[in-house]
């Protein structure tokens, strides 16, 4: 049968004290509610006597330590085992950490503002850092074109170029239905519909042709990048590369930034013409313009610096996009949330960049005089 843990209540001893002695096994499976019985007690006590005690674990030891701190007593009669137990547990802070006081509102708006840019410093900078090594693996490209990953540049200009030509063209076909029918509705007022031409073709290639082509890669391409980068980075595949001598630069970052700039443009013209056609397309049933008519026209109002523009910009994009992606897969260290977390940040990443820039570029050309 199991022994209990109990106690008694002595009304004095020798020195005339109230006691609390107890008695049995002070052990997790025979505690009961010691604890409870305790706490009802009441009435002045000075000491705990544990005289009476047979075995003690660290349980037992900590139910009479906590009671003799909660009620000021002095514990008297235990044994050698029980004194190095509540050493031990003497040792453990009790003590709850004090609770800061919370900030006015307005410092700690300031507080995390300055956080944040103080974060967007830092990761500006390792970006940078990463920029140069890439940098660094494509001029060591350039010098021993053996390095260079054929395989892998020809599969990522397939995932990037190819296996993406079908959304590319729906979107930009939707698009130039988009902008044509918008267009004809508000020049409609001025009797100008027929310069819906000049404004979907102008519009189509020198802005939102390769713009939007960016955005479609920066969501297809670059999370993909971050995803399957993160994941080797988590499975320790790229720690093993470097440590067979690989570097993942070269491996991994290179033939998709390749891919990426190579693709790009190839892209954002197809996008451009498959967003003019749309437009053709509406403006042959909505404006009685003719299919071919709009083509042709389109070919003498559109001047050739704008398809320099997209051109030209195409690859600035498709480095953004794609060091993005790499950037934030490098990152990834401790586990799988980290991994979607990363492939958010660069696309979001990427797709913001890309329209500043945009933006710049926009300024830029009209600067030079390429309107």
């Amino acid at each position: 049968m199991r022994e209990w843990a109990e106690f008694t209540l002595s009304e004095s001893d020798q020195y005339g004290v109230q006691t609390v002695a107890l008695k049995g096994p002070l052990r997790v499976h025979s505690l009961g509610n010691l604890g409870g019985k305790l706490a009802a007690l009441h009435g002045p006590f000075a000491r705990i006597d544990m005289s009476g005690v047979t075995d003690i674990d660290t349980t037992g030891a900590w139910l009479v330590c906590r009671y003799a701190s909660e009620h000021d007593l002095e514990v008297v009669g235990q044994s050698e085992q029980a004194q190095r137990l509540f050493a031990a547990i003497g040792k453990v802070p009790e003590d709850e950490p004090e609770i800061e006081p919370v900030k006015p509102l307005l410092v700690r708006t300031v507080g995390e503002l300055g956080d944040l840019v103080v974060n967007w410093g830092h990761g500006l900078v390792r970006m940078l850092g990463f920029l140069g090594e890439l940098i660094t693996a494509l001029g060591t490209g350039l010098r021993h074109p053996s390095r260079l990953r054929g395989t892998a540049l020809v599969h990522h200009m397939q995932h990037v170029g190819i296996n993406s030509l079908w959304i590319i063209g729906l979107m930009s076909f939707l698009i130039g239905i988009v902008i044509a029918q918008q267009g004809a509705v508000q020049l409609a007022q001025f009797g100008a519909e027929i310069y819906t031409i000049n404004l979907t073709g102008r519009l189509a290639m020198r802005e939102l042709g390769i713009l939007m082509t960016a955005i479609m890669v920066a969501g297809r391409s670059g999370s993909a990048f971050a995803a399957q980068i993160g994941t080797m980075k988590l499975t320790e595949e790229v720690d093993a590369m470097r440590t067979i001598g690989v570097s993942p630069m070269q491996a991994l970052v290179v033939p998709r930034v390749l891919a990426a700039m190579l693709m790009m443009p190839l892209l954002g013209f197809y996008s451009t013409v498959l967003a003019i056609i749309g437009g053709a397309f509406i403006a042959n049933f909505a404006l009685d313009i003719p299919f071919w008519t709009f083509l042709q026209r389109t070919q003498e109002v559109v001047p050739i610096t704008d398809v320099w523009v997209g051109l030209l910009k195409a690859p600035v994009f498709a480095l953004i996009v794609a060091l993005a992606g790499c950037y934030q897969g490098m990152q990834v260290t401790s586990n799988a949330e980290e991994v979607g977390a990363r492939t958010t940040q660069a696309v979001v990443t990427a797709i913001f960049t890309v329209i500043v820039l945009d933006a710049f570029f926009a300024i830029f050309f009209t600067k030079i005089g390429w309107q």
